[in-house]
């Protein structure tokens, strides 16, 4: 079985997560959404309610599993027996970040990092973006998925 991972933190989930999640299905038996914790970390919404947006999202999707994971990606991809993660590239700079982290974790345990460059008019789209916005009070239904929608 053919397993991808795509990891993050999902606080919130948006519209340009699900671009990449939606393309990288048909790649794959498995797509598993990892929800990385860290204690170290202030997140504005809790790790039940991270789950519960990626499971309702996709709760149509037999191919997608919601888990979450502690340490470093690709020791659960290990775990979880994934030959790949999927990272979406929205510009040159996460380009350049993303590149390096896929390149280590190749040369540490040998999965790829498939990347995904984001869909035209999604590259605005980000969980700081979407967290920005509803702290002031802004529309942000238009960049996030129907289960985060209030």
């Amino acid at each position: 079985m053919k397993t991808a991972v795509f990891p993050g933190s999902f606080d919130p989930i948006t519209l340009g997560h699900v671009d990449i999640i939606n393309r990288g299905l048909p790649l794959f038996d498995q797509v598993i959404l990892a929800i990385g914790t860290n204690s170290d970390k202030k997140y504005m919404f809790s790790l039940e309610e991270r789950v519960r947006f990626l499971e309702e999202t996709y709760k149509d999707e037999p191919k997608i599993k919601v888990m979450t994971y502690k340490g470093m990606t690709v020791d659960f991809c290990r775990e979880q027996n994934a030959g790949f993660i999927l990272r979406g590239l929205r510009n040159a700079i996460d380009l350049e970040f993303e590149k390096s982290i896929g390149q280590t974790n190749f040369k540490i345990s040998g999965v790829e990092t498939l990347f995904f460059i984001t869909s035209s008019g999604k590259s605005h789209i980000s969980s700081t973006v979407v967290r920005d916005v509803i702290r002031n009070g802004g529309d942000y239904q238009f960049m996030v998925p129907d289960a985060i929608r209030h």
